[in-house]
C-alpha cells in the first residue's frame, strides 16, 4: 500500500509540513510513502484544444498535446492507493496551480470518458488507455489559509476528485492558520485525516467519507447556484438540482431521487455529459467547415492582433 502526499504551497512551509505529518502517520501504519512539492514541477495550463476528449471518443487512446511534467505527476498519482493534497487558500479558494492541475485532469482523466475510450479502442483494435485510469482510489484534501476567506476551497478541491471518480475520505479547511505548524490541535486533526486515509486505502471498495457532512447529502458540498427565476438550487459540485429548505433554523438540500442518475460524480451522469460533448463537438465541427463561419472568423482575425511583450 502506498500513500502519496502533494503540497501546493511554498517550500518548507505549512503545506509541506502537513503533508509530512500525514506521511509520518502513514509510514507508522506500514504504508510506503512519497512526497511531491508541486511547485517543483513544470505544469502547463490546459489550452482547451480538446485533443484528449477527441482521442478518447474516437478510440485513439488517451492523449495530451502538452509536453511537461503532468504525465509524471499522473503516473505517481495512479501508482498510489491513497493521495493527500495540502492546498494554500488564495482568494477564498485553491491556489492557481491546483486549478491548473484540475483542468489537466478533465476531461482527459474523466472516468466516464475513459470507459468510453477503452470500449472504442477495443472495437477498433487500438491500444487502450492505461487500465489504472479506471481503478478506484481514495483521496483527502486540506486547505490552509491565513483568514476566514475560505468559503469556496472545499468545493474546488473536491472538483479535482470528481473527474476520475476518486473517493473523498476527508475534505477539511483550516482558517486563521498561518502558524498551523505550532498549533497542536490542528496537527492532531491532520494526523487523524492521515489515519483515515490509510485505513480507507486498505479497503478502497468499502471506503466511506469521514469528514463533516455538508449541505448536499450526496457529495457534501456547501456551495450552490441559486436560480431565483426557476426557484431551484443546483449543487455547484455534483450538479444535482433541488431546493434549499429551512427547518428549525437548519438548512437542508432536498431533491428528487432520479437526480442521482444525473450527478456529475456518477458514471450515468458522466455518460450523459459525454453524449452532450460528442453532440456539441460534432455540431461545432460541422459549423466550422462552412463558408459563413470562415468568413466571420477571418473578420475577427483581421480586426486586431494580440499585444505581446518584446523578447
Amino acid at each position: 500500500m502506498k500513500i502519496l502526499a502533494i503540497s501546493l504551497g511554498s517550500r518548507d512551509g505549512s503545506n509541506d509540513a502537513m503533508c509530512k505529518e500525514v506521511l509520518m502517520v502513514a509510514q507508522d501504519m506500514g504504508a510506503e510513502v512519497e512526497f511531491i512539492h508541486a511547485m517543483d514541477l513544470d505544469i502547463k495550463h490546459c489550452t482547451g484544444c480538446v485533443a484528449c476528449s477527441r482521442s478518447l471518443v474516437m478510440g485513439n487512446g488517451n492523449r495530451c498535446a502538452l509536453k511537461d511534467d503532468f504525465n509524471w505527476l499522473l503516473d505517481r498519482c495512479y501508482d498510489a492507493d491513497g493521495i493527500f493534497w495540502s492546498v494554500p487558500i488564495f482568494e477564498k479558494t485553491a491556489c492557481g496551480l491546483f486549478h491548473t492541475i484540475t483542468d489537466r485532469f478533465g476531461p482527459r482523466m474523466d472516468r466516464g470518458m475513459n470507459v468510453i475510450g477503452t470500449k472504442m479502442a477495443q472495437e477498433k483494435g487500438n491500444p487502450v488507455p492505461d487500465p489504472r485510469f479506471l481503478t478506484d482510489k481514495v483521496v483527502s484534501y486540506v486547505g490552509i489559509g491565513g483568514s476566514d476567506w475560505a468559503t469556496r476551497i472545499q468545493c474546488s478541491m473536491a472538483m479535482q476528485a470528481l473527474t476520475p471518480m476518486w473517493k473523498i475520505i476527508d475534505n477539511d479547511v483550516f482558517s486563521w492558520s498561518k502558524t498551523i505548524i505550532m498549533e497542536d490541535d490542528k496537527i492532531a486533526r491532520v494526523r487523524e485525516i492521515g489515519r483515515n486515509l490509510v485505513e480507507a486505502a486498505r479497503d478502497i471498495e468499502h471506503a466511506q467519507y469521514k469528514g463533516e457532512p455538508g449541505v448536499c447529502p450526496h457529495c457534501h458540498s456547501r456551495n450552490f447556484y441559486l436560480d431565483q427565476d426557476a426557484g431551484k438550487a443546483i449543487c455547484c459540485l455534483c450538479g444535482i438540482e433541488g431546493a434549499i429548505k429551512v427547518e428549525d433554523g437548519k438548512l437542508s438540500f432536498v431533491f428528487p431521487e432520479e437526480q442521482i442518475a444525473h450527478a456529475h460524480d456518477t458514471l450515468s451522469g458522466k455518460f450523459m455529459h459525454a453524449d452532450d460533448i460528442r453532440e456539441n463537438e460534432g455540431r461545432a465541427m460541422a459549423i466550422k467547415s462552412t463558408d459563413a463561419y470562415k468568413q466571420r472568423m477571418a473578420r475577427y482575425k483581421a480586426f486586431i492582433t494580440p499585444s505581446r511583450p518584446e523578447k
